[in-house]
């Protein structure tokens, strides 16, 4: 089960990154686009508009998708913001009560935003929603990535949760004192 677990939050962050790389691509494709334009028209003529349609709307699409699906990559990996300060200065029992307040407020807030996400998503599709750019995107699909995303942070909150239950301590907690301990 481990080992599955692992590879879904490894994945999760592989495609948000894939999606950075798609933004990246596109942003640079209308630079290139702009770049023709100028030089035709520095050489005289009249520029021919290229552009690449709902280019932004795309690149907005692909940064949510992003974002929310490294959320559970970077919570196993330790780089979330935290508040260490306080908690480095806790007593050893009142520091694990508040680890665990803080897994499970985070699991609860995740759970009722993924469940929130998912019927986003199922209402969108039923009403066939679809985006107001140039290149019409049926809204299910962006908002899917997203409530994907929320889906795999609740199940590796769930996941914390449950080590810390078991005694043990956090992913997160392991990877940044692997890292050096540096927490925001």
């Amino acid at each position: 089960m481990r080992t599955a677990l692992d590879r879904l939050y490894a994945a999760s962050g592989a495609l948000g990154a894939a999606f950075i790389v798609a933004i990246c691509l596109i942003v640079l494709a209308q630079v290139g686009c702009n770049a023709i334009d100028a030089v035709i028209q520095l050489f005289g003529g009249e520029a021919i508009g290229l552009v690449i349609p709902s280019y932004a709307e795309f690149a907005g699409f692909f940064l949510a998708a992003a974002s929310f699906l490294a959320l559970a990559y970077t919570l196993r990996a330790g780089a979330h913001i935290r508040v260490l300060l306080v908690l480095q200065r806790l007593p050893a029992g009142v520091q694990r009560a508040a680890e665990l307040w803080c897994v499970s407020a985070a699991l609860s807030v995740s759970a009722y935003f993924t469940w929130y996400a998912w019927k986003l998503v199922a209402e969108s599709f039923a009403y066939n929603d679809m985006s107001p750019g140039i290149v019409p995107v049926a809204l299910w699909i962006p908002q899917a990535a997203m409530a994907l995303g929320l889906s795999v942070l609740a199940i590796a909150l769930l996941d914390e949760l449950l080590s810390l239950l078991r005694g043990r301590p956090a992913r997160y907690a392991q990877s940044e004192a692997a890292s050096g301990g540096h927490g925001e």
